[in-house]
């Protein structure tokens, strides 16, 4: 007898209760125990190990989102950072899941860091949710479904200055969840060139080799001025979380995000919420219009005002700024 199909609702209600559980895991973590990523994905002579991190939290929050869904969903695949040696998706139901996307924000204790939530029907994401819990914003969609922000929303006015009578009666505020479809900016702007755009990009682990070149001759493309044949964006935004990178984008913040070098668990989760959101997720090299979701090289754009399939100009214009036959190769 064939399995029934998946409830992508009770599939998203469980992502969604298991991020916010495991964001208390590592808001309450201290990333003192501190190691370089030794598995066969990451073992790589242009890699610099002090930029390729990993904490006891990842590893104790990837058990622990797995322990339950295994307990849940015996049946399904699970592709995990911390545990997976290929980084291969297969078209089997796989939940997908990086513990802590932005590694070393969180061991910077800078607060962008997200956990990415996945679930996957033949080779596509239709679930996702990225929780930043130090922010407490969750970004969470189902195909077909739109996608969405439940985020805190604090009836106050302004902050009360240190030594006031408010700060010194240290009254208890508390947050009140909202939830808001994406994209929030509303109406649309329309598309323009790429010298009006907001672009996100990431300088990865690799700091050496042909895909680190074509990173820095295309973030000088993007970011120069005419004189070096640059577009002159109004500005490059490294972030260091792929997950909240694909949800800004989701959000309207950004107008598009370019990465070569990470993997499935860090953009499945996004894909869903940025596609939900009228975005589009195409490769990181020229004519890659359809992408696997493992492709490891990835271009998003937002939504814009002319709707969906109007972003085309956009996307061959930043495959544009890489030229001379260069491409992104992992």
């Amino acid at each position: 007898m064939p399995e029934p199909e998946p409830n992508l609702q009770e599939i998203h209600d469980v992502l969604f209760d298991i991020a916010l559980e495991a964001g208390d895991m590592i808001t309450s973590a201290n990333p003192s125990s501190v190691d370089t990523k030794k598995n066969s994905l990451t073992m790589s002579p242009s890699r610099h190990p002090a930029s390729d991190l990993v904490t006891e939290t990842d590893k104790a929050v990837e058990e622990f989102v797995f322990g339950h869904l295994r307990s849940k969903y015996p049946s399904y695949a699970l592709l995990g950072e911390e545990t997976s040696h290929t980084g291969t998706l297969t078209p089997a139901p796989t939940f997908i899941l990086d513990p802590i996307d932005g590694t070393t924000n969180f061991v910077h204790a800078h607060p962008y860091i997200s956990i990415s939530l996945a679930f996957s029907l033949n080779l596509r994401p239709v679930v996702g949710v990225v929780y930043n819990p130090f922010t407490q914003q969750i970004y969470h969609a189902i195909t077909g479904n739109g996608a969405f922000l439940t985020a805190p929303c604090i009836p106050s006015s302004k902050p009360p200055r240190p030594g006031s009578a408010t700060a010194n009666e240290q009254k208890k505020v508390e947050a009140h969840y909202t939830t808001t479809q994406l994209p929030l900016q509303q109406p649309l702007r329309p598309w323009g060139k790429l010298d009006t755009c907001l672009l996100a990009v990431e300088w990865g682990n690799e700091r050496s080799g042909a895909n680190w070149e074509t990173k820095l001759h295309t973030f000088a493309g993007l970011a120069g001025d005419s004189t070096t044949k640059g577009k002159m964006v109004h500005s490059l935004r490294s972030l260091g979380s792929a997950a909240l990178n694909m949800c800004a984008v989701a959000r309207g913040d950004l107008d598009a995000y370019w990465e070569g070098g990470c993997w499935a668990w860090d953009v499945a989760a996004g894909w869903v919420v940025v596609t939900e959101a009228g975005g589009r997720v195409v490769g990181g090299n020229p004519g890659e219009w359809e992408p696997r979701v493992d492709a490891r090289r990835y271009l998003v754009v937002r939504a814009g005002e002319e709707g969906k399939g109007q972003e085309g100009g956009l996307i061959e214009e930043v495959w544009g700024v890489m030229g001379d036959g260069r491409r992104l190769e992992y």
